[in-house]
């Protein structure tokens, strides 16, 4: 995972924060990375960026997409 998320923070040229989530699929591992998009001040009002990363059994990026952009300070419930 560390591995993957260096690559992904490089193919973004933005920091990867936090590791939301991973799972097997088939031959592959699909993990959720929370990204910091834009940071602010205060740090609150930073805009995060969730991506479904898409790796191989090596940890190399396969593919991955952005599924949702938010503030930093935003409650899941105001999710569409």
């Amino acid at each position: 995972m560390l591995r993957a998320r260096a690559a992904l923070s490089e193919l973004l040229g933005r920091r990867v924060e936090s590791v939301l989530g991973i799972e097997r699929d088939h031959n592959n591992w699909v993990a959720t990375v929370q990204v910091v998009e834009m940071a602010r001040i205060p740090n609150t009002t930073d805009v995060l960026g969730d991506y479904e990363t898409v790796l191989d059994n090596k940890g190399d990026v396969l593919r991955y997409h952005r599924t949702r952009r938010y503030h930093r300070g935003q409650v899941d419930g105001g999710q569409q």
